[in-house]
């Protein structure tokens, strides 16, 4: 979050972010939303505080589409403070923030939104909350004294927040998951790494690789979403989740880069893969190399070049002059001498091959 942090008695409490999302991709505007009340705002403090104390509440942010839909209650006009509207829900009726949060505009009012909206609520306060983020289109948060919950209500969308210490085992759970993926990941490249330099890459090899990154990828989708849930309190799994992808997206780019040219679509392709699609094995193959069967196929090498210590203007000019790694890996002195300048450089290219197969039969990573 940029904004600036918000002391408040001994914790540090991080403000409402920047408020209602703009109209736009939904799943990013969710993640905003939810980030609002992510553990560490005033916001959810002054949530839990409800709870804790067994308080009914219904604070409904007004984005412009809300005049129609309140009646009664007084103005406020006061700047937000998660105890304030704690105080403030000690009456009855909803209270009513500003689309940025900062503000309470009004407490005790009454929400009248269009009773003929479908919803699947039960509850007066729940019934109010799902009918007036639908008919607004904004954010509705109810808090169930009975229940002991907190629910969200954005637009068509309901969500119910859980306690952190549940969304961390989750997480951590499935940063388990993410680690073996991560292992048969590093092993799958490892061959890359040994059936380029050996000039023996098959279609299997690169669409294993390509399968597991964008296997990972949906893996590291399901953690960022428990991350935002969490707020301040997720810092731990934020720190093994970099640790855990590493340079991976830079590795897929690199791979597209090599098989596909630097202007291909197969990235797009592999990420609008559906994740049933995506575990069939034959489906990338068939769809980004058009092929079924086990094919013998050459890199261009920027990915195998780039471990290198070369300049990235020796790396440009030996892919332009040779096309693929494998024309690279043959080249005579004399043709390399053409493009590396002096035989220095020529036998410092040879060295950094060298290096590069003697670190995979190692087994060390490059």
């Amino acid at each position: 979050m940029d904004d600036l942090v918000e002391f408040v008695d001994e914790g540090v409490l991080m403000p409402l972010n920047s408020g209602l999302p703009s109209e736009g991709n939904f799943e990013k505007d969710f993640l905003d939303v939810l980030r609002m009340v992510a553990p560490g705002t005033s916001l959810r403090t002054a949530l839990d505080d409800l709870l804790r104390a067994r308080m009914g509440a219904l604070v409904a942010f007004d984005n412009g589409n809300m005049e129609q839909l309140i009646e009664g209650g007084f103005r406020i006009n006061a700047k937000f403070s998660s105890q304030k509207l704690v105080e403030l829900c000690k009456m009855d009726g909803a209270i009513v923030l500003s689309k940025d949060g900062k503000q309470i505009l009004s407490a005790n009012a009454l929400l009248v939104p269009d009773s003929s909206i479908h919803t699947k609520e039960t509850g007066t306060r729940h019934k109010a909350a799902e009918r007036t983020a639908k008919q607004a289109k904004t954010l509705v948060v109810a808090v169930s004294e009975r229940k002991n919950k907190i629910s969200i209500y954005y637009g068509e969308t309901h969500h119910q927040l859980e306690i952190s210490s549940e969304i961390l085992r989750r997480a951590t759970e499935t940063l388990q998951i993410l680690e073996k993926q991560k292992e048969v990941l590093n092993e799958l490249v490892d061959n890359l790494n040994i059936s380029e330099l050996k000039r023996n890459v098959t279609v299997k090899d690169v669409s294993s690789v390509l399968q597991r990154i964008e296997i990972i990828k949906r893996i590291v989708g399901v953690v960022d979403r428990y991350l935002v849930e969490l707020g301040k309190e997720g810092i731990i799994v934020s720190m093994r989740l970099k640790e855990l992808i590493g340079n991976i997206y830079e590795e897929e780019e690199m791979i597209i880069r090599d098989y596909f040219g630097a202007n291909s679509s197969a990235l797009t392709l592999l990420e609008k893969m559906d994740f049933d699609f995506l575990l069939d094995p034959l489906n990338i193959p068939r769809l980004l190399f058009e092929e079924l069967h086990d094919k013998k196929i050459s890199p261009t090498g920027w990915r195998i070049l780039h471990k290198t210590n070369l300049l990235d203007r020796y790396v440009d000019s030996l892919i332009g002059n040779f096309k693929s790694l494998d024309n690279i890996l043959v080249a005579r002195d004399k043709d390399l001498l053409e493009i590396l300048d002096n035989e220095a450089m020529v036998a410092f290219f040879r060295e950094e091959i060298y290096s590069l197969r003697e670190k995979l039969n190692l087994g060390k990573r490059i």
